[in-house]
């Protein structure tokens, strides 16, 4: 039994001698490993980025980090920094890209990676390589010689590795809460843009002999993805919030979608204009669902330059506020804003060409200081296509008009079909607009007619309102048919004793009998059709001019014309004097009578 116990315990004191060897040749052996690959990997990372870059990148870190045994390395204090003086020479050789960048972060992570394959093979192979929380600057500068370059690499990065790699491949790229700075060297405003907490993928990046020619890749990777969640961005004018729920892209599919954008104003509607320090339109925009198709990422990054197949905007409404009460600011000029005019002056090259909108409500409301009431009106579930949308050149060349098509419902009821017709070369902003608005109840824009013009509709029906005009920077003229019986109407006026409007009735019966036209056509088959030619004050908006120059065309139709108006306000002026007349010859009565009475009495005496 002693003996026994003797060999069992000889034999486990060999197996915990043998294991500690073996553990002391390992570490040993990893230790050499790691300390032999730390300068291998150092060299080759820095001797990679300077030659695949043509001279132009440089990296550097602090310190390096590996582990043999899970193929782990990090590099702290990461710096990729351009040569400013390579990149003048690309310059000079025309050789230069479009875009130069600079990265910063405290650590660089590589997952993975495989030192006996680079030291037997030379082939540095990367499973992972996360950037976290890196601040990344992108300068951009529209070249000339690269107009009209194809979208790959002038020369092959394998060109440049060849003499060290035969192979260079990392299969993810991972940039975790990244900041990123844009600045815009070409419009000689050069605040930049910035974006935090961005997600980027790069997929599968190979360099090898072939995979510079290989079609399915985009800049030699497989896919690049982008995320975005929760992003808050703060207008200059401190007056607003942009803010986006959920962005993502993959560029293999060309599909962006975002989920819930939206324009918060920071102040309510009352308040807005008084911060503001003027009478200034209120905006409240939220979309739900954004996606765009056939987005060319390699000419974005290279040009700056947005190009969509097809864009959907879906589920949204769009609310302006316009606080009457309060005074414009002086000296404003719209002239050259309206919306085609706009898209001009963006910057960057833009087109869409197609826009599909689906149900998206707009509404309009407005407070009048007369009547110390707010007015609104509204335009639901819009949907339609919008075709052509840009500012390039080359394109508006070919196609000058950007086209227009929607369908919507005014206050919920009467449908209305509309159709612009925007020059895209026109320096005036010439523009066209038709339409039909039909069948409806004309009671349902008293919310609208109360409130901003004192006008309540008791009756009336709607068959149908259709125009059509040509307009530019300075005004609008074209035609409004407009096709409706029964109407009857009452003027108001604000009563502050009662604190709501009130029905001014002479004036309503008045305005009944001499300037309404109940019906059109009328009974004895009279059309009036109304020629509009509205000339645009300056300080007008674009919704402005479509909404007076109807207006005219609407008030003619019904008869409320400046003949008319003159007629009634003669009317009035008569009426008055009959009052006043009437009030004269009762104060003469009354005053005989007290002295016949005075008479009476002393007589009487």
């Amino acid at each position: 039994m002693p003996n026994t116990s003797n060999h069992r315990f000889r034999l486990i004191k060999w197996l915990a001698g043998i294991s500690l060897v073996v553990f002391a040749v390992l570490a040993a052996t990893a230790w050499f490993l790691n300390v032999k690959s730390r300068p291998l990997l150092t060299d080759r990372i820095k001797t990679l980025l300077y030659t695949s870059t043509d001279s132009l990148y440089t990296i550097n870190f602090t310190t390096v980090t590996t582990n043999i045994f899970t193929g782990h390395a990090t590099l702290k204090n990461v710096i990729i920094t351009p040569d400013t003086l390579r990149y003048n020479e690309l310059i000079k050789l025309k050789k230069a890209p479009n875009n130069l960048y600079s990265i910063k972060l405290k650590k660089l992570v590589v997952n993975r990676f495989h030192p006996l394959t680079l030291y037997r093979e030379h082939k540095l192979q990367l499973e992972e390589v996360v950037f976290d929380k890196p601040e990344v600057t992108m300068v951009n500068r529209q070249f000339d010689f690269n107009e009209d370059r194809p979208l790959r690499p002038m020369k092959s990065p394998y060109e440049y590795i060849s003499k060290n790699l035969k192979e260079f491949s990392i299969k993810n790229i991972l940039f975790r809460d990244a900041s990123f700075k844009y600045i815009n060297k070409n419009a000689g405003n050069e605040v930049p843009f910035t974006i935090d907490d961005l997600n980027i993928s790069l997929i599968d990046l190979l360099v090898d002999s072939t995979s510079a020619d290989d079609p399915k890749r985009l800049y030699l990777l497989k896919d690049v993805v982008i995320n975005l969640k929760d992003y808050v961005y703060p207008t200059p004018d401190k007056m607003y919030h942009i803010k986006l729920n959920q962005l993502d892209f993959r560029a293999s599919t060309g599909k962006l979608r975002i989920n819930k954008f939206a324009l918060e104003p920071l102040h309510g509607e009352m308040e807005f204009g008084q911060v503001a320090g003027y009478a200034r339109d209120r905006f409240s925009i939220q979309m739900n669902d954004i996606m765009m198709n056939g987005i060319n990422l390699p000419l974005y990054i290279s040009k700056q330059e947005l190009r969509t197949k097809e864009m959907a905007i879906a589920n949204g409404f769009v609310s302006v506020f316009a606080n009457n009460a309060l005074q414009p600011k002086p000296d404003v000029n719209k002239i050259g804003r309206f919306p085609h005019q706009l898209l001009q002056k963006i910057n960057a090259p833009i087109l869409a060409e197609k826009i599909q909108l689906k149900d998206i409500d707009i509404t309009y409301a407005a407070y009048n200081k007369e009547s110390n009431q707010r007015g609104k009106i509204s335009f639901e579930k819009t949907s339609g296509i919008i075709r052509n949308a840009t500012n390039i050149a080359k394109i508006k060349a070919g196609k000058p008009i950007m086209d227009v098509k929607l369908t919507s419902y005014l206050l919920g009821e009467g449908k209305l079909d509309v159709d612009f017709k925007f020059n895209l070369l026109a320096r005036d902003g010439t523009f066209a607009y038709s339409g039909v608005l039909q069948n409806f109840n004309a009671r349902v824009l008293n919310s609208i007619t109360k409130p901003l013009g004192l006008v309540r509709i008791n009756r009336g029906n709607v068959e149908k309102l259709k125009f059509n005009f040509n307009a530019n920077d300075f005004g609008a003229r074209g035609k409004v048919d407009f096709s409706y019986y029964d109407l009857s109407v009452a003027l108001m006026r604000n009563d502050p004793e009662k604190d709501h409007l009130v029905t001014r009735g002479l004036l309503s019966i008045l305005a009944n009998a001499l300037i309404i036209n109940s019906e059109n056509p009328s009974r004895d088959g009279k059309f009036i059709s109304a020629d509009v030619n509205y000339q645009r004050p300056s300080n007008t908006s674009f919704f402005n001019l479509i909404w007076r120059s109807l207006y005219i065309g609407i008030k003619h139709s019904v008869g409320v014309t400046e003949e008319k108006q003159a007629e009634i306000q003669q009317h009035i002026a008569n009426f008055k004097q009959m009052r006043e007349n009437h009030l004269l010859r009762k104060q003469k009565r009354l005053k005989r009578r007290q002295q016949k009475e005075r008479l009476e009495k002393q007589h009487r005496r």
